[in-house]
């Protein structure tokens, strides 16, 4: 029989091979068309870091890209035809459907964690655990690639690169002050830069599989596990607002400091960027066909960009229900006292004006402070 098949296996093995659902391409997509203006002036701002340009030019010649292939090559599972092909074929439908020409090479490495990665310097390399692979069913594992591949399209992998190499360096010359002071200095904004780069690749990861509940089941599987039976979606996106919302300036502060040594934003936030994003105009006019094209990007003005971030942060820090945002927000209009905002702002803050004409002797109706944990 040798290598030849019949016309009946030709058509059972497309069918084998053939998304689940039909889904919407978008040709010659540019990435400017999911990429979240945060992640835009994130890494404005972290190319602009003194002494990034020095780090990421050296780097990127020293850095052992070679190494790092034969490394997933000798001790990971490739993705192919022959090998997790449920994996395979996701990988180039999301490469069809971003309009990805090369399909980077993807492996499955042992590790309890779920997880996944784009990394590389020359060419992505896509890296999914087995805890990964085993928590999501299979419209939710699609917008996981697809997010990897709008990484891959949106040229991410480099920087998460060196966010990686940078972070083992740290900590081995943690014992030489001003050398460790330098790298966290970069580490910190490549960090700040990667978890806004994350709300992209969501985005991207939600074009790809066009399901919206599968990108919400991911996201709360990775947050609680898989126990779907327990979690609700409403009361998981809840979650974010009471985060964002709840406390007074100390925990906006606490907020800050938890999130600076995370590569990733919390999961509740991601969940609820996903769905504001997924209801906005600018996904239904990609839905449609309407979008940036690549031959468009070298046209692109780079004012028009910053312009776009910085309304897009005006717009956050004016309508977020954080203590810190709000009062920031009070303050660029103007109203009241900066010191007085900011001691009853640590002492439970409400967002109101202070009460006016207290006599001296009459009792406080300022909200006590909370005790501390």
């Amino acid at each position: 029989m040798g290598d030849h098949m019949s016309d009946d296996g030709r058509e059972q093995e497309a069918q084998e091979h053939a998304p689940s659902r039909q889904r919407r391409r978008f040709p010659e997509i540019s990435s400017r068309a999911y990429e979240h203006p945060a992640d835009r002036s994130a890494l404005v701002a972290l190319r602009k870091l003194s002494g990034f340009d020095t780090v990421f030019k050296a780097l990127s010649g020293l850095l052992p890209e070679r190494s790092l292939r034969l490394l997933f090559l000798s001790d990971s599972v490739r993705v192919s035809d022959q090998q997790f092909a449920h994996l395979n074929d996701m990988l180039r439908d999301a490469c069809y459907i971003l309009d990805l020409e090369k399909v980077p090479p993807m492996y499955v490495t042992q590790d309890p964690q779920p997880n996944a990665m784009c990394i590389g310097l020359d060419e992505p390399i896509i890296v999914v655990t087995t805890g990964l692979v085993e928590l999501l069913d299979e419209e939710e594992m699609r917008a996981v690639v697809g997010h990897e591949v709008g990484h891959a399209l949106s040229g991410h992998a480099v920087y998460r690169t060196i966010l990686l190499f940078l972070t083992s360096l740290a900590v081995r010359v943690a014992w030489i002050p001003l050398g460790n002071l330098a790298i966290m200095a970069i580490v910190t904004g490549l960090r700040e830069w990667f978890r806004k780069s994350e709300l992209s690749a969501d985005r991207a990861g939600l074009l790809v599989g066009q399901d919206l509940k599968a990108s919400m089941r991911g996201l709360m599987k990775i947050a609680g596990g898989n126990h779907l039976h327990q979690m609700n979606v409403d009361a998981f996106l809840q979650q974010a607002e009471e985060y964002e919302a709840g406390g007074d300036l100390r925990d906006s502060v606490l907020k800050i400091l938890n999130v600076l040594p995370r590569s990733h934003p919390f999961t509740t936030v991601r969940a609820a960027e996903l769905k504001k994003w997924a209801e906005s105009r600018d996904y239904q006019r990609i839905m449609d066909g309407h979008y940036p094209r690549r031959t468009e990007d070298k046209d692109t003005s780079v004012t028009d960009s910053f312009r776009e971030s910085a309304a897009h942060y005006a717009n956050h820090v004016k309508s977020s229900k954080d203590p810190l945002m709000k009062l920031v927000s009070d303050l660029a209009g103007g109203a009241g006292d900066l010191g007085d905002r900011v001691r009853r702002g640590f002492g439970g803050f409400t967002g109101t004006a202070p009460p006016k004409d207290r006599g001296k002797d009459q009792p406080s109706t300022d909200t006590p402070p909370r005790d501390e944990d």
